[in-house]
């Protein structure tokens, strides 16, 4: 926690600053009964620490005037609001002051305020010197100023993309995945760069903020520290950066975007760098024998080779998607070989999406592994009456043979031009054969679906002919 020791306004500021502060000038009365208020300590701008000193900065915008505070206190115990007082002046003319105040602020407690902003902007590229007391508004009494600290405000953005290139995945080729991508940013003649934003989704993220802890005490969140996947900082001001990043997804096909930051934080145009990668996704192989429905299958993981030689495949991620969607994460072995057992469990088509994972982290683009639902649906057939022809006539039967594709069927349902539904028997090899005769010619519909002793029921088939 940073505290900022109290102490009076140097001498040499006092004469320059007399004029402006009439406003917050109070005739503070000698230590009245009941205590006095204290200087503010733990000075905040912009939700960072502030400066005092003169020489390094606090850098902000101006544009939306500067959020200071400070933790106000009292010495009486009894006394819990008060006003916190906040004032500013340019270095480059100090008669210009600046003020605000927060009241009914809490002793003890961080009392936020806002020095300048819409209407009264701060001066752009002006180095500002501000200042918080406690006020106690029943006595009258104030506390001493608190030494100055000092804020450069910068509203002007950069106005250069930066350079990016790339030393293993250069544009305009495809490259070998596997390896981290290495990225080198450059400010492009931008002389007052502090760092660089970077993004694969287009969209770059917001810089800075802060929690909010204990008292109200701002926790900053330094963008170069805290989001190293989006933002970098460069090695000197104006410099450049170099950064060894993943994709979070990997296409084959890559956009990254790239903008500058300059120590205010404000973001200039970006460039956008694109990567091509050759297809690096894992082989899926069905071992087992044709995938039974509601029965276990057995497949083969297999890495691509060129990205197990940069850095061994040590497992898979597989989506099942089924009944329900399901995620797991499978182990590979030395080779990146891994068996993967799933059950089959939909009637309607199934299909796995996998990805590999390296030792370095790089995950590969996906493979698909489908089923749909005709591998369950069973087999019509018709000696009289053809599937997608002309046949028999009126009052002609026709025989129309059910033959199953998956084992332990039991049972048949059908219906003709979607009328009532019939269950039948079937035999011992699953098969099942029905007779039926057309009162009419023209068009017809047969849907039939399968029973398996289990109770699972098959996808339909449906099978369309015609009567003489």
């Amino acid at each position: 926690m940073n505290r900022t020791p109290a102490a009076r306004l140097r001498a040499a500021l006092a004469s320059a600053v007399t004029a402006g502060l009439a406003l917050l000038t109070v005739a503070a009365p000698a230590h009245a009964a009941g205590g006095a208020p204290t200087t503010p300590t733990d000075l905040y701008n912009d939700y960072q620490a502030c400066s005092t000193d003169q020489a390094r900065p606090h850098y902000g915008t101006g544009r939306a005037g500067i959020t200071v505070e400070g933790i106000p206190g009292h010495t009486d115990p009894g006394v819990q609001w008060v006003t916190a007082q906040y004032r500013a002046w340019p270095l480059s003319d100090p008669s210009q002051v600046v003020t605000a105040e927060r009241p009914y602020s809490f002793t003890g407690n961080e009392a936020v305020a806002t020095l300048g902003g819409y209407g009264n902007p701060l001066r752009d590229g002006e180095t500002y010197a501000w200042q918080a007391r406690t006020l106690d508004p029943g006595s009258g009494a104030a506390s001493d100023w608190t030494a100055p600290c000092y804020v450069t405000t910068d509203d002007t953005f950069p106005n250069a993309e930066p350079t990016v290139s790339s030393p293993n995945y250069p544009t305009g080729q495809a490259n070998q995945g596997g390896a981290p991508i290495t990225l080198n940013f450059g400010a492009n003649g931008v002389s007052d760069l502090a760092g660089y934003a970077f993004t694969w989704s287009g969209s770059f993220p917001i810089a800075g903020g802060a929690t909010i802890g204990e008292h109200g005490i701002p926790v900053y969140h330094d963008p170069f520290e805290t989001s190293p996947n989006y933002f970098v900082r460069a090695s000197s001001l104006g410099g450049p950066a170099t950064v060894s990043v993943i994709p979070p997804v990997n296409s084959g096909f890559l956009m990254l975007r790239v903008a500058g930051l300059d120590r205010s934080l404000n973001m200039g145009p970006a460039t956008t760098y694109y990567i091509s990668v050759k297809p690096d996704a894992p082989t899926v192989t069905q071992v087992s024998n044709s995938p039974q429905y509601g029965k276990p299958a057995t497949f083969k993981l297999t890495p691509d080779p060129g990205v197990q030689a940069v850095s061994p495949v040590v497992s898979y991620t597989v989506h099942h998607f089924g009944q329900t969607r399901t995620e797991s994460t499978v182990p590979a072995s030395a080779a990146g070989i891994a068996e993967l057992k799933v059950t089959l469990d939909s009637p309607y088509g199934e299909s796995l999406l996998v990805t590999s994972t390296s030792a370095n982290g790089w995950v590969s683009q996906q493979q698909w592994w489908r089923t749909d639902g005709d591998a369950a649906a069973p087999t019509v057939s018709s000696d009289v009456y053809p599937e997608d022809a002309a046949g028999g006539g009126v009052g002609v039967p026709g025989t129309f043979t059910f033959t199953p594709k998956v084992k332990g069927a039991v049972s048949y349902t059908y219906s003709v031009n979607w009328g009532a539904e019939t269950t039948v028997p079937a035999g011992g090899r699953g098969e099942a054969q029905i007779s039926w005769t057309p009162t009419e010619s023209g068009w017809y519909a047969l849907e039939v679906h399968g029973t398996t002793k289990d109770g699972l029921q098959t996808p339909p088939a449906y099978y369309y002919f015609t009567v003489n």
